[in-house]
């Protein structure tokens, strides 16, 4: 055992008698010692009640045979960073969370980890310091939100931030807005649409990590407890059979998380967190390789914002196993894979069936040939960026307009708020990217005002920041390179045509090669829009979008 460079021997004398000092007795230090990475916290829905998921951990290990030994871990939560300073510090936590990670964990000499997050950066974070690891690891998340409910309708976050715009356009009263603020978020738990956080949890579950269902069983839910006591057990099985996570996290099961991706239509960032973990794991998974899936991979669900189902709806339907199921039909995943049950991917889906062929669409009849997600290439993103192709309207799935340049997210807002986008405009936000941000800010605040106010088939986003996986619309995040790396997004002026092409993953600036490197002549970076504390190193370490915003080593 790892262990027992803490606990073994009469030099380990004065270790064991801190562990006697937290009330540990000589049975339980005797034991693999299992770390049980917590993010409860008091400031995201999605933190409320992940004490008691750890707490269901610690007794599935104790049945198991294991001590448990519970650690925190940060997390921010991104709704209440939106659209301010706070967003700044949202991405980066992830590394903070990486590296707490391998911290804790090596120098307590834990045998195993099992890992309790929520939200969106916690997901990656955690898996990520993990794979850096390779120890025995499992996951059980905090699960969705139910979904408000309005009159006869069922709400998300994403809703109510489009709310705001249509208050602003005077399609709805302050009162009407109340509403949804009261009822929006009705229950703990990630936010109830396929948002980043659902998203990742989702993907645990394919890469092989987390048990089946962990990405839909609603957080309210009892079975979610009964699901976090079966994840302590399996890893005291995983630890016996020295089953490490990198065995899992392998080449395929990225190709797997990739195809289940495209066919739920997860959330853009899932193109920053899938690299970065893979790139943990030692594992090299690229946008090419993202579009060749997509090609391939039919669309088979439509949940918020990209339509009207919720995660409770995908769980009433039988949740993730489904959708791999459909997948297998044709034949799309690696189904030979070890998993944390101990069984392959085939014998996990052998009695799977879809209980709700609305939400999940078979195979045969896709909402589309393709995949939810698309890389978009061209000159003004040679290294690509990306789209929820799934959530735009089809009008704007091609489109060429009229760029309106801004150099942060807050004067694109005063603009759209002050009706200064027009039908048919491009909308450019730059210096927003990883380096540039610094920390690469979610921009869901401008996305759903332009949808609130009626403006979504009408007017394209660009930036080289990210969007919320609550974001609809033809919302293209990712550009790279990022402007304040010289890429060509910081020399597009007001007026330049932009011509976007989905359906052939198409992005153009189209000005004239002449004129381009006449604007580049005497370019220099803008001053750093913060100049101290963690976001200035920050932003001396990362590495493109395009590469998952890793840290350079």
């Amino acid at each position: 055992m790892r262990s027992n460079a803490v606990k073994q021997g009469l030099a380990k004398a004065p270790h064991r008698s801190l562990f006697k000092g937290m009330g540990y007795i000589d049975e339980e230090i005797a034991k693999p010692l299992i770390g049980i990475v917590s993010a409860k916290s008091e400031i995201v829905p999605g933190h409320m009640f992940l004490d008691k998921i750890t707490e269901a951990v610690k007794t599935g290990v104790r049945i198991a045979g294991g001590t448990p030994i519970e650690i925190p871990a940060i997390g921010v939560c991104d709704g209440i960073a939106m659209g301010h300073e706070g967003m700044r510090y949202s991405l980066v936590t992830r590394e903070l969370i990486a590296d707490s990670i391998e911290c804790m964990a090596m120098a307590h000499s834990f045998d195993a980890l099992v890992l309790v997050p929520n939200c969106d950066k916690i997901v990656p974070g955690m898996i990520m310091g993990a794979a850096r690891l390779n120890l025995p690891t499992t996951l059980v998340s905090g699960g969705p939100m139910l979904a408000g409910k309005i009159g006869d309708k069922n709400v998300s976050l994403s809703l109510i931030f489009e709310a705001v715009g249509k208050v602003q356009s005077g399609e709805m009263t302050e009162e009407e807005l109340l509403e949804y603020e009261e009822k929006t978020c009705p229950s703990c738990g990630s936010c109830s649409g396929m948002f980043t956080a659902n998203s990742m949890n989702c993907m645990s579950e394919v890469l092989g990590i987390a048990l089946p269902n962990n990405g839909a069983i609603p957080a309210v839910y009892s079975e979610r407890i009964r699901l976090a006591k079966y994840t302590g057990m399996a890893i005291m099985k995983m630890f016996e059979e020295n089953i490490c996570i990198r065995d899992i996290l392998t080449e395929q099961a990225f190709y797997n998380a990739l195809t289940v991706d495209m066919a739920l239509g997860c959330s853009t960032n899932t193109m920053l967190h899938l690299p970065a973990i893979a790139h943990e794991a030692g594992v090299t998974i690229n946008l090419e390789l993202a579009n060749k899936i997509s090609e391939k991979t039919p669309n088979l669900c439509k949940l918020a914002p990209a339509g009207p189902h919720h995660m409770e709806d995908l769980y009433l339907a039988g949740g993730v196993p489904v959708v791999m199921k459909e997948l297998t039909h044709k034949n799309l995943l690696h189904t030979d894979l070890l998993t944390i049950t101990g069984q392959t991917i085939a014998k996990n889906l052998e009695l799977i069936v879809n209980k709700n062929t609305q939400v999940i669409r078979p195979i045969d009849n896709p909402y589309s040939t393709t995949g939810g997600i698309a890389v978009l290439k061209g000159n003004l993103a040679p290294d690509g960026c990306v789209v929820k192709r799934s959530a735009v309207a089809e009008e704007m799935l091609v489109h060429t307009g009229n760029a309106k340049v801004f150099d942060c997210e807050e004067e694109a807002s005063e603009a759209i708020l002050n009706g200064k986008i027009e039908k048919g405009d491009v909308l450019v936000i730059r210096y927003e990217g990883p380096k540039g941000g610094p920390g690469m800010r979610e921009m869901l605040s401008p996305t759903a005002t332009l949808a609130g106010m009626g403006l979504d088939k009408d007017v394209a986003l660009i930036t080289d920041g990210r969007f919320s996986g609550a974001t609809r619309g033809a919302s293209i995040g990712h550009v790279s390179p990022e402007a304040a790396e010289g890429g060509l997004i910081a020399f597009v002026e007001n007026g330049d045509q932009i011509s976007i092409n989905m359906h052939k993953c198409k992005i153009e600036l189209l000005v004239d090669k002449m004129e381009i490197e006449k604007r580049k002549i005497g370019w220099q970076p803008k001053e750093p829009k913060v100049k101290n504390g963690y976001l200035t190193r920050y932003s001396k370490l990362v590495s493109s979008a395009s590469t998952g915003a890793v840290f350079k080593i």
